[in-house]
């Protein structure tokens, strides 16, 4: 969890600014999440807690989200205990994974009291819990009973009991006088692990790879001498955490873009593998975090049914390859009826009724000999001519029909492929609306009335970006706005980008009065191709370009298919090296 001890002591240092401010409002949008609007003399702030099993966390959150109209059981207790209330202390028990607000406020019957908002986050365990001046649980978003803990029970009118201590030195108490564990043969991020309490796993690999250059260590492999700079990074990474030192920061996959991870210290782990955005608060990197890994989680399910519908199409049509592949390869036999209907009939004089086969010279045949034929006993001779002549004629008419349905076929399975390859990439719930649109059109998704009306209101418009050199570079996030781009948007001397034999977007370069692009601007957009496409997780990517002149959509083509000529080939690396323009 990125959200270990350290991150925590960070985001409670800058929570601070929440001391002395009011409860102003009270929400509860999600099953196991508040959301606190606090005012204090200077400014006001929305705090987001939330136990959620799978994000578990505390922070200032500038997103705001729908709450239902009639407020949960939890939300009315939280409003009647702590409404109005003053923050008096936003505290960190110990160096855990815990968070204490001090409210006080007052009763129905006019006395002060101060109570305790206490956010443990702890994966599966986490919770939200209010509890009184005297320790006693008023209530909690969980209720904790002893048939699902028999250690800890979480129960309005108990006790509060905080989470059991661990067993190790934590980070920011760490000393020469402690030990690090590092004689069992397993890595060495497990060992710290093991060994010194409030650090994630990303967090220990940092330790590791400041002493090592590398994450690949085993603890036992480990001699004195750098066991011992080992001890001292850690020592001096707890002075940090302690002296509120720390270096907010999101881990990026650059090649696809993917959000790995964040971290409440500085990450050189990943070396070029991945970009590292460093943030000038803690609370502001959680709060865009979790913002886009949730956008990111929403995306995948928006678009999880129309990559089903995909996929499903794709398998459909290349079944119905296979089968029009037999069917042509079963053609090829044609010949060889008509051959066995021409002997039987050169051969008819000398046969008789009820013969089950004729052995007769094959004059097709360049080196002579015979050939046996078999036939049907209760047929003519005549009739089992005309019986090849029937199969040679269905034969023919079959290998015409298959050779023109698998080419029909084909450019379907290459619109599937490629409309799946944008789903994929796409980068927002209007991309997913856009491509369902084209979809209804193409009929392969049913249109309905309601959804129509609303998708004529919805625009999408092409990907648009600056190089380095000041040209402007649009990018089609699908078929239809790639058919736009190429066919009516760009002039006949713009460049034009794809990734060659592999589906993706259509990249434009505008011209304006200066028709020379330089190599830079070249190589930005043929990379810009690449990473809208489906090798985006290739490391050499080749992409063709062209004038738009030589780009020709062929009659009835789907949308987004096109042939082009008097191309070049470059390789490069799928990158979204650009800032998109708004």
């Amino acid at each position: 969890m990125a959200l270990d001890a350290a991150a925590v002591r960070a985001l409670v240092t800058e929570l601070q600014c929440l001391v002395s401010g009011r409860v102003d409002k009270i929400h509860q949008p999600e099953r196991d999440e508040i959301v606190i609007h606090i005012r204090t003399r200077d400014d006001s702030y929305k705090l987001v807690i939330s136990a959620s099993p799978a994000h578990p966390r505390i922070h200032l959150t500038a997103q705001t989200k729908k709450n239902p109209k009639t407020a949960p059981l939890f939300c009315m207790l939280l409003r009647k205990h702590i409404g109005s209330g003053r923050i008096t202390a936003v505290e960190q028990p110990g160096f855990e994974r815990v968070v204490k607000l001090g409210i006080e406020s007052y009763t129905e019957l006019g006395e002060l009291t101060t109570k305790q908002l206490i956010v443990e986050i702890m994966g599966r365990h986490s919770n939200i819990i209010l509890v009184d001046e005297n320790g006693r649980i008023i209530d909690s978003v969980k209720r904790i009973d002893e048939s699902v803990s028999s250690v800890r029970e979480i129960l309005p009118g108990g006790l509060y009991e905080p989470p059991p201590a661990q067993d190790r030195q934590t980070l920011i108490d760490f000393s020469v006088d402690d030990e690090l564990d590092l004689t069992r043969p397993q890595k060495a991020e497990k060992a710290l692990i093991a060994s010194v309490a409030g650090i994630s796993p990303l967090t220990a690999r940092e330790l590791i790879y400041s002493v090592f250059g590398t994450t690949d260590v085993i603890a036992n492999q480990i001699n004195t001498n750098r066991a011992a700079a080992l001890k001292l990074a850690v020592i001096r990474m707890g002075e940090a955490v302690r002296g509120g030192r720390f270096s907010p920061c999101m881990i990026t996959d650059n090649g696809s873009g993917r959000i790995i991870e964040f971290s409440s210290v500085d990450i050189k782990q990943y070396e070029g593998l991945a970009d590292i955005t460093h943030y000038d608060s803690m609370n502001a990197l959680v709060d865009d975090f979790y913002r886009k890994r949730d956008m990111h989680e929403r995306l995948r399910q928006r678009s999880a049914d129309l990559t089903k519908l995909l996929g499903n199409n794709i398998e459909r049509l290349s079944r119905k390859l296979d089968i029009l592949k037999r069917t042509i390869d079963d053609a090829e036999k044609a010949e060889e009826y008509k051959i066995y209907g021409d002997l039987i009939t050169a051969n008819i004089y000398c046969m008789t009724d009820g013969m089950t086969e004729l052995e007769a010279q094959n004059f097709y045949s360049e080196t002579g000999g015979t050939i046996k034929i078999a036939l049907d006993p209760s047929l003519s001779p005549s009739q089992n001519a005309q019986k090849y002549y029937k199969k040679y004629t269905k034969a023919k008419v079959a290998q015409v029909e298959a050779v023109k349905q698998m080419k029909m076929c084909r450019g379907d399975l290459d619109y599937i492929e490629s409309t799946l390859a944008m789903a994929q990439n796409a980068e927002s719930a209007e991309d997913i609306s856009a491509i369902r649109a084209e979809l209804m059109r193409e009929g392969y998704v049913e249109q309905r009335r309601k959804e129509t009306k609303q998708r004529k209101k919805e625009t999408s418009k092409p990907m648009h970006f600056i190089s380095s050199d000041g040209f402007d570079i649009y990018v089609g996030r699908n078929n239809t706005q790639n058919d736009q781009l190429t066919l009516r948007f760009a002039n006949n001397s713009d460049w034009w980008f794809h990734t060659k034999d592999i589906h993706g977007s259509h990249t434009i370069i505008k011209l304006g009065t200066d028709k020379e692009v330089p190599r830079r601007t070249m190589l930005e957009a043929a990379q810009l191709a690449a990473y809208y496409s489906k090798a985006r997780e290739s490391a050499q990517v080749p992409v063709d370009y062209t004038r738009i002149k030589n780009v020709k959509k062929p009659n009835g083509a789907k949308p987004g298919m096109v042939i082009y000529e008097g191309y070049n080939t470059v390789y490069v690396s799928p990158e979204n090296v650009l800032t998109k323009c708004e």
